[in-house]
């Protein structure tokens, strides 16, 4: 019997993995525990010498103003799905990151002058990394919050109908976010028994390291904190 994944990522990601994981041999369950929200850019900033993503998020939830205001500038994209997104939406000079925010912040460091400006698309919801470490090398660095993410309270009726009243085998997480609405879920005495086998397998340390209030859990870090690692991860310990 194929093991059983709950994908709990936002929309539209979590079908698109849930796909993959299906054609993989995995039988997948989409149970999205976060969602992204755009928000209202109220001014854009004249001058700039580049700009700085590390989140495909960030682009798709970007106004059309606002990206066809980027257009013309260097792009500093986190890794491959992120600078994806970003071509899709209309930039074309972009310098494609490692795949970790810090790391990207390194490379901009090594390219960009100290004194230079650059313009950070990001969410509301982030770390402080990449940021202190641009700061840290005299890049002025401009915080513009394109989205939000917030948690999803499912019923515990509706998650149990979802998983056809059968234990999970492996639940992917993504965010710190729906690393929370996952310990809530799973701390509900109705839940518990659903997930108390299944091998959690975390997008970063940041993700696992919410999960420690999980006592005994199983807890699986991704080598790198992209998806191919995650279902790599996953794969591994078939």
């Amino acid at each position: 019997m194929s093991r059983r994944v709950l994908v709990t990522r936002p929309e539209p990601g979590a079908s698109q993995t849930a796909k993959r994981l299906q054609a993989a041999g995995f039988s997948p369950l989409v149970l999205p525990l976060s969602q992204t929200r755009a928000l209202p850019v109220d001014s854009i900033p004249q001058t700039f010498d580049a700009v700085a993503v590390t989140s495909a998020n960030a682009i798709r939830h970007a106004s059309r103003a606002l990206l066809d205001r980027l257009a013309g500038s260097r792009c500093y994209a986190v890794g491959q799905k992120t600078a994806a997104a970003a071509r899709q939406a209309g930039l074309a000079d972009i310098v494609t990151g490692p795949g970790g925010a810090e790391a990207l912040a390194d490379a901009i460091v090594s390219a960009e002058k100290p004194g230079a400006t650059i313009l950070y698309l990001c969410g509301r919801v982030r770390l402080s990394a990449f940021e202190e470490r641009l700061g840290t090398a005299g890049i002025d660095v401009r915080p513009m919050e394109a989205y939000d993410t917030v948690g999803i309270d499912h019923e515990s009726g509706f998650i149990r109908r979802l998983l056809h009243e059968r234990t999970v085998d492996a639940v992917l997480l993504y965010s710190a976010r729906a690393a929370e609405a996952f310990v809530s879920v799973a701390s509900r005495p109705e839940l518990a028994s659903l997930f108390k086998a299944a091998g959690l397998y975390c997008l970063s340390p940041r993700v696992a390291s919410t999960l420690a209030v999980l006592q005994g859990a199983q807890i699986h870090v991704a080598a790198e904190p992209n998806e191919e690692a995650l279902l790599l991860l996953l794969e591994k310990t078939r």
